[in-house]
């Protein structure tokens, strides 16, 4: 039987609160008593370093000292905490979360400990340590693992389900994750091949007037689907399993007319099919296949009056048997902390004005972009009659 990494214990020591407020004296009001102050102390231990706790030059301990509203001293392995009891019981919870992940194998970093806080202060019922060291994937010497709640929810959905839907803002690791689990699987021979697919929309699926061979026209397209592969997967294999058909990655209009069976299948960028377009892709299913469609419905590239079909298909297919939706959020972007405020500022923008941003004109985009054909026609047409 496994010995189990010892956890940080915490001991409540005692409370610290002021005197009650005096008596009113001379009709004065009384004063405001004093905020409850409670001391909590927390012991590592010994067989955790508490540099590893702490951070080089004590890069966590700063980062928990900025996030609570608490006094932290450490003195040897013992952290003393001192605040209101919401606080101090918070910041030893974090304490205790970060040594299991420790026992666990995990290394701590400033950016996990930033996302362990929230977990901690929405009282989701799961324990960080157990969303924060899930593996995933393991490639080329590095893990890949859920960084949010959603995100292990999400996760989890794909173990559980023929087909999901993930839908949220940009840096949340929709597709990332999603391919993740497709090679997990692949490796595992619970599928025969990956297949990712996404609408060019960006070119409205007429790529004849741009130049190059065909799949030089839809390559930029598809290519964060390379690069998440190269992530994943040894370079110098996927050369090798593009061309067996072990790994396929094609537009979307590409999948029509097909049964894929003993497939993993993901849509990327699901907010610019049409209906019809959705419809086709599920229908697509095979016997043996999983299907993941990840999109996020406030980037929507389609023709004004076009209803995008991933959300449509929400109203058509919520409920239905052995069909998932996870719905991720600001609080799950998981780029620069930035991305996340942006996200929040548009939904603060559009909540406020009760309208959506703007926006790229789809019609007159392509309007535009004939016109410009037109012109370049017209101009070569004139350069070659002064030629002739």
């Amino acid at each position: 039987m496994g010995v189990r990494p010892r956890q940080a214990e915490t001991k409540e020591l005692t409370d610290t609160s002021r005197e009650p407020r005096r008596r009113t004296q001379g009709g004065r009001p009384p004063e405001e008593p004093a905020a409850v102050s409670t001391q909590v102390k927390v012991v590592i231990p010994d067989d955790h370093a508490m540099v590893s706790v702490l951070g080089s030059h004590d890069e966590l301990l700063h980062v928990i000292e900025s996030s609570f509203d608490a006094d932290i001293h450490v003195r040897g392995n013992e952290i003393t905490i001192t605040g209101t009891p919401a606080e101090t019981a918070l910041v030893a919870q974090l304490f205790e979360e970060m040594t299991a992940m420790l026992g666990g194998g995990a290394e701590l970093s400033p950016s996990v400990v930033e996302r362990i806080i929230p977990m901690l202060r929405r009282k989701s019922g799961l324990r960080p340590a157990e969303v924060l060291t899930l593996d995933i994937l393991s490639s080329r010497g590095r893990t890949i693992r859920p960084k949010t709640l959603n995100q292990k929810r999400y996760v989890d959905a794909i173990d559980e389900h023929t087909i999901v839907f993930c839908i949220g803002p940009a840096g949340t690791g929709k597709t990332y994750l999603a391919m993740a689990k497709a090679v997990k699987a692949l490796q595992a021979k619970e599928v025969n091949r990956i297949i990712l697919t996404r609408p060019a929309v960006e070119a409205g699926e007429r790529l004849g007037f741009l130049p190059g061979t065909l799949y030089e026209k839809i390559d930029p397209y598809l290519r964060p689907l390379y690069d998440a592969l190269h992530d994943m997967l040894d370079p110098d294999s996927i050369p090798r399993l593009m061309s067996a058909g072990t790994i396929e990655v094609a537009p979307l209009a590409y999948m029509r007319g097909r049964t894929l069976n003993d497939s993993f299948i993901i849509l990327d960028e699901a907010q610019n099919t049409s209906a019809e377009q959705m419809k086709m892709f599920l229908t697509r299913l095979g016997f043996g296949s999983r299907m993941v469609v990840t999109g996020d419905i406030t980037q929507v590239d389609l023709p004004v009056g076009q209803a995008s079909g991933l959300r449509l298909v929400q109203e058509i297919l919520e409920g239905v048997e052995d069909i998932q939706f996870v719905r991720l959020t600001s609080h799950d972007v998981v780029r620069h902390r930035l991305v996340g405020d942006i996200v929040n500022a548009y939904a603060a923008y559009e909540a406020r004005t009760e309208s959506p941003v703007p926006g790229p004109v789809r019609d007159g985009g392509i309007r535009g972009r004939s016109v410009d054909r037109e012109a370049g026609r017209a101009s070569s047409r004139g350069h070659g009659k002064r030629a002739q």
